[in-house]
């Protein structure tokens, strides 16, 4: 029986979300481990030999360790999805797929998701450019999205689990999604998906 994959995360985290929800629609094995981000084991031992840059998500198969993700999910496309749904080797569609997850690590996660970490938890942010950025991406998105039921086409893809999260809770960051109707429509579809997990909601520290 093949070990199962072992997964650390923090509960509220859209770059973990990413992650388990493609877990979750491959229905691998997965053990979850909880990071506690708010007590820092982020930034101790043995986390830190695990991800030297102390930040989660962080994947476990067997010998091999990776961070970020982007390439977990790049990862888990490659090795476990047979039938190549997720990550098409067609090379104008990969590249389309590969344009949205650079997408989720620049203007997403600079816009929505930076907006979202202010407002919840009080960090630091430039709001005023985290709303330009996330007016733009949700416009562009929005563009594509009246013209096709998912980011990349009429299939899911690996862009739309980069984008689902951070994409639904904008509106924790104070970023209406009302002006983008068929942004809100492609939600529901990701939701619909088989396997399909949410994320956990904010409880705020008491």
């Amino acid at each position: 029986m093949k070990q199962a994959l072992r997964f650390y995360r923090h509960p509220i985290s859209g770059h973990c979300h990413r992650v388990e929800l493609f877990l979750s629609i491959l229905a691998l094995p997965v053990d979850v481990v909880n990071v506690d981000l708010q007590s820092g084991e982020h930034k101790k031992p043995p986390f830190l030999g695990r991800n030297p840059f102390g930040q989660v998500p962080v994947l476990e198969d067997g010998d091999l360790t990776l961070c970020e993700s982007t390439a977990i999910l790049v990862y888990l496309a490659k090795k476990y999805d047979p039938s190549g749904r997720w990550l098409p080797e067609d090379p104008a569609t990969n590249a389309r797929v590969m344009q949205w997850l650079a997408l989720a690590t620049g203007p997403l996660s600079q816009g929505p998701a930076a907006a979202r970490v202010h407002h919840l938890l009080g960090r630091p942010a430039d709001l005023p450019r985290a709303e330009a950025l996330s007016e733009q991406l949700f416009a562009v998105a929005d563009a594509q999205l009246a013209r096709t039921s998912f980011l990349v086409g009429n299939e899911p893809t690996l862009a739309d689990l980069a984008h689902y999260a951070y994409t639904a809770r904008a509106p924790e960051g104070r970023i209406s999604l009302e002006p983008y109707p068929a942004l809100r429509r492609w939600l529901e579809r990701v939701e619909a998906l088989p396997g399909f997990v949410p994320m956990q909601q904010f409880a705020p520290l008491r």
